[in-house]
């Protein structure tokens, strides 16, 4: 399946949008779930065929020619235009689908398998806490149009500064932490400190905790140790990790995830960070 480039936006200097229609979306399916994703293949500069390939003739050839995979949010499909919206995070000429996104113009092509579904906001929680970085700003915003009308909804968003917030809306009683993060050094810690201070909630959270490797870890700490969300309402996913591109992350992010998975709380033993 691929979508062909309709318009981008560039929505902060690290967001890009990215809209997609054509024949080529003809058999795509609503996702069911708020945090949908599409697996993308991003080709390298050198790459001896375009899109539409056949996964199977990409398959043999070198390593540096075959396309390289990422997920990517699913911002919003439009079934009656038949266009898919994705907001991709930019990081100037680092990573492929961030780089792909800069230079994207109208008529370019995304071959991409999906969607999948993942996490949707709890309708039986009693509030909702959504909490990450840009990597995670897409599906944040699309949790927060998806929780039940009147619930409190928490967002604690770390961006670099201030233009780096956009306009976050919700059914949900909406409250939105920007956490900036120019000229900040204790930068695993910002997006876990913002969460401590924050008034306990009252009842069940509906927790989604997405981004940066160590921040994540660090967030999922503070909630668990403290018995704030229970482990089947926790969903939990490091994207990157500061310091490492995006094939060095690949290599370690499974004993990562083990990692994580290994720490244990009293109260919530066994939950279990994604992949």
């Amino acid at each position: 399946m691929y979508g062909q480039v309709v318009s981008t936006e560039k929505l902060t200097p690290q967001l890009v949008r990215v809209v997609l229609g054509g024949e080529g979306l003809a058999d795509f399916e609503d996702p069911k779930s708020a945090d949908a994703y599409v697996n993308c293949f991003f080709l390298p500069p050198d790459a001896p065929y375009g899109v539409p390939f056949e996964p199977d003739a990409v398959r043999d050839l070198p390593r540096e020619q075959r396309p390289f995979p990422r997920r990517i949010t699913v911002r919003a499909w439009d079934p009656a235009r038949r266009e898919l919206t994705l907001d991709i995070a930019v990081h100037g000429e680092v990573g492929y689908a961030g780089r792909w996104a800069l230079h994207a113009k109208p008529g370019d092509r995304l071959q991409f398998k999906g969607p999948a579904d993942g996490y949707s906001p709890d309708p039986a929680a009693d509030s909702y806490l959504f909490v990450g970085d840009e990597s995670a700003l897409p599906a944040i915003a699309a949790c927060a149009e998806r929780v039940p009308s009147g619930k409190p909804v928490t967002i604690v968003a770390e961006v670099e500064d201030a233009d780096g917030e956009i306009a976050l809306d919700s059914p949900g009683e909406l409250i939105v932490h920007w956490v900036h993060r120019a000229g900040r050094t204790d930068l695993d810690n910002l997006l876990a400190d913002a969460v401590t201070a924050l008034p306990r909630p009252d009842g069940s959270v509906s927790a989604f905790v997405h981004g940066e490797a160590a921040a994540t870890r660090a967030v999922r700490r503070v909630l668990l140790s403290n018995g704030i969300v229970e482990l089947e309402r926790l969903s939990c996913s490091p994207y990157w990790r500061r310091g490492l591109d995006d094939e060095g992350w690949r290599a370690i992010k499974g004993q990562w995830v083990r990692a994580v998975n290994a720490e244990t709380f009293p109260a919530t033993a066994g939950d279990r960070a994604e992949i």
